[in-house]
């Protein structure tokens, strides 16, 4: 699968002129979200009516093939889709990218599986969400490692998992976990299961009140599943996870939190021009804090165009996706852009000073800086930076300059 790019500075992701196939679709729901973006932070609730409007616009299932009655997105529009959204309410456009990037992994390793196209085309149809099961117990953010095992149980498969956290649960139609192969199996040696909600029940176990993203009701529950051998994907989680689960997890992510830090940013323009306004033009104090702030979101910018466009030119070849070089490339994508969000969101807040410390006004910038601190800890960088010198000090030092 191709998972194609398109205004101002903070309209899209690479500003050229706007050609997204989805806009007025995005711009529907992002009005909603918009709306109601204040209320679900402060009642720390899920955003239902942004949700309810991305199925009335059929944006759930972009990714699923034309053959299959869907749209065939790139990955490059579902991050612009990502972007707008992150704009106008971050909790929003989180769970929407998470959603999308378990129907990515659906889409690239469940094609030529009936049960699974099947499920895509439900998708299609119903417009469903799929909530995202990749933690549990002491393991924390190490997705690769897994405790719980799927069960042989005769013609059906079973699963019991602590899992310490799945985003918005309680509101999907459906949720795709990891799990370890079977009881014999090591922690890594993982699949990836689909489940639709008929198919399980979920005990609460912890609860959601964080800093930020707080509408992503990410709270904790013991799952207990049973289903059809067909619905674990055949493809082992280890090439799902190298080729398909951290390339969009770290592009969509990273759009959601562009989007955010462009949110900052216009409310920082926004600040200065009347700043100007009142001084009779002359250069306010707070301008270089500003121009710092567009300067980290051009870099945030075109940091993600490079790191798209890298992942659909190796896409379907496995020699460069599983390269060394890609994936760290990969990885340090979630890194930087999660650092540049941060840098972008904290210089538009030092930019409006005490208006945009305040909640009450038309330049607060307390929710975006609150929801854009998660960045970093999302799969902690720490982690990630730490993988990434191990692996690199265990490899070769090339002998050549092609390979």
């Amino acid at each position: 699968m191709n998972i194609r790019t398109a205004t101002d500075s903070t309209q899209s992701l690479n500003g050229t002129a706007d050609i997204l196939r989805f806009k007025a679709r995005t711009d529907a729901v992002c009005a909603v979200a918009l709306a109601h973006a204040a209320d679900v932070d402060t009642s720390a609730r899920f955003p239902a009516e942004a949700m309810a409007m991305l199925k009335e616009q059929h944006l759930m299932g972009i990714f699923v093939p034309a053959e299959l009655g869907g749209e065939g997105a790139t990955m490059s529009e579902a991050a612009e889709i990502c972007y707008a959204l992150g704009r106008a309410c971050g909790s929003a456009g989180m769970i929407y990218a998470m959603h999308l990037v378990k129907v990515a992994c659906i889409v690239n390793h469940g094609l030529g599986i009936q049960w699974q196209e099947d499920v895509l085309r439900r998708l299609h149809t119903e417009q469903l969400l799929f909530a995202s099961s990749t933690t549990e117990g002491m393991g924390g953010g190490n997705v690769r490692s897994s405790a719980a095992a799927i069960v042989a149980d005769g013609s059906r498969i079973t699963l019991d998992r602590d899992a310490s956290v799945i985003s918005y649960g309680a509101y999907a139609d459906g949720l795709v976990t990891t799990a370890r192969r079977a009881g014999g199996s090591d922690s890594s040696d993982q699949v990836l299961v689909v489940f639709m909600k008929e198919d399980y029940v979920m005990e609460l176990t912890g609860g959601w009140d964080t800093l930020g993203m707080r509408g992503t009701c990410s709270t904790g529950f013991r799952l207990k599943a049973s289903g059809l051998p067909e619905q674990v994907l055949p493809v082992p989680y280890d090439r799902i996870h190298a080729q398909t689960m951290t390339p969009a997890a770290h592009l969509l992510w990273s759009s959601v939190w562009a989007g955010i830090a462009a949110a900052a940013v216009q409310k920082a323009e926004l600040f200065v021009r009347k700043a100007m306004r009142g001084s009779n033009g002359q250069t306010p104090p707070a301008a270089p804090r500003l121009g710092e702030a567009k300067s980290k979101l051009r870099q945030l910018r075109g940091l993600l165009e490079v790191s798209i466009n890298r992942y659909e030119a190796a896409h379907d070849d496995q020699r460069a996706w599983s390269s060394l070089d890609y994936q760290t490339a990969l990885a340090m994508t979630k890194v930087d852009a999660s650092e540049l969000a941060v840098d972008a969101v904290m210089a538009s807040y030092r930019a409006c000073g005490l208006a945009g410390y305040r909640n009450d006004g038309e330049v607060s910038i307390g929710r975006h800086l609150r929801d854009i601190l998660s960045s970093p800890i999302m799969i902690n960088n720490d982690r990630i930076t730490a993988s990434m010198a191990g692996a690199v000090l265990m490899s070769g030092v090339p002998q050549t300059i092609r390979t």
